[in-house]
């Protein structure tokens, strides 16, 4: 790991050294390019520069340690820069984990009613909610392409972008499916009933380089409708678009012209195709979609949300927060986390949950 560590700093050094090149400095691109590669290296050597000071204050320490005069005081001091030496290595080499390319990127979000008929709705309009309170809480911004109510209530479909910072990062777990128990509000037996909804988590991708066959799409169109129910546009102005030869199909109303709209989904289209591509690669190779912590596939049961006993388990961890009304109101930041640290322990060993 040291030797990692000087060659990272020695290249930070060199990119230091550039950047005050005037030649780089009346380059836009180029200074903008090298400030982005130094700034991506900046935590590691600041950590690394303590690890080092921290290791030469032992050493001395250590030279010093018969000292009778002082042997106490040098004990509790070698102690404590033990402790803060190990503390550092951990947060290095959690630092040396190869970062996900896309967890800088905004998201698009798909959530369908599943199993359950109208409950499964109502319960996708409930894990739809809790996502748009938790965007809220980390100052994220929320736009619908497109939803289909449900009958009783809630979606059958609701796809939007969640913009901000670092969206992918933290919403790149949620992908799956997610299960309810509670007694729905039409039930007259109080019997509790399991229904499920699926997630799917994709990164917004800018420039996708696919080429699409014109024959190979069919386009529908139809009225816009908002939430509620209420007309945003009395024309055909939303628009759907399937990919005949995947049978994938993306639909988008948030714009006032159809050519718009049009636009807007094929852009998506092609996010999707692309999405299913990679996943499709991955599985070939054997490796595990996107991260060590399950595939990220929609049939894959990955929570479930008790309401009669006020848990939420996420099952790939084993985790349980006995707090659901938090939860579904945006309160998802313990879940998260312990998604996170899992998924870097995991990393650390070089190993999966399927492995």
């Amino acid at each position: 790991m040291e030797e990692r560590l000087r060659i990272i700093k020695e290249k930070y050094l060199e990119l230091e050294k550039e950047l005050s090149n005037p030649e780089v400095l009346s380059d836009f691109q180029k200074l903008k390019e090298l400030s982005k590669q130094k700034s991506e290296l900046e935590q590691i050597v600041t950590k690394y520069n303590e690890y080092v000071k921290c290791g030469e204050d032992l050493k001395e320490l250590y030279s010093m340690r018969n000292d009778s005069d002082m042997q106490d005081m040098i004990r509790e001091e070698i102690d404590s820069l033990e402790s803060k030496k190990d503390s550092l290595q951990h947060e290095i080499e959690i630092l040396l984990i190869p970062k996900d390319e896309n967890d800088g990127k905004n998201i698009i979000m798909e959530i369908r009613g599943a199993a359950g008929g109208d409950e499964a709705n109502i319960f996708a309009g409930d894990l739809f909610r809790m996502y748009s309170y938790y965007a809220t809480k980390q100052g994220w911004k929320i736009d619908i392409i497109h939803s289909v109510e449900g009958a009783s209530g809630g979606f059958s479909q609701i796809e939007c972008i969640i913009k901000g910072e670092n969206v992918y990062s933290k919403l790149k777990y949620e992908s799956g499916a997610h299960r309810v128990q509670r007694i729905p509000s039409t039930e007259t037996q109080g019997r509790v009933h399991t229904s499920t909804a699926t997630v799917l988590v994709m990164p917004e991708v800018e420039n996708v380089n696919i080429e699409i066959n014109e024959a190979d799409i069919k386009m529908d169109v139809f009225h816009s409708s908002g939430a509620g129910g209420q007309s945003v546009n009395t024309s055909n102005s939303a628009v759907r678009l399937t990919h005949i030869p995947t049978g994938i199909a993306v639909a988008c109303q948030t714009e006032r012209s159809q050519l718009n709209n049009r636009e807007q989904a094929l852009r998506l289209l092609k996010i999707k195709i692309n999405d299913e591509i990679m996943r499709k690669q991955e599985l070939e190779q054997g490796n595990e979609r996107r991260s060590k912590i399950g595939t990220g596939d929609r049939s894959e049961k990955i929570r479930t949300y008790n309401y009669p006993q006020n848990r939420v388990t996420d099952h790939r961890i084993n985790y349980s927060i006995m707090d659901l009304e938090k939860v579904m109101n945006g309160g998802l930041d313990p879940i998260i986390e312990a998604l996170i640290t899992e998924d870097q322990r995991l990393k650390l060993e070089g190993t999966g949950l399927n492995d």
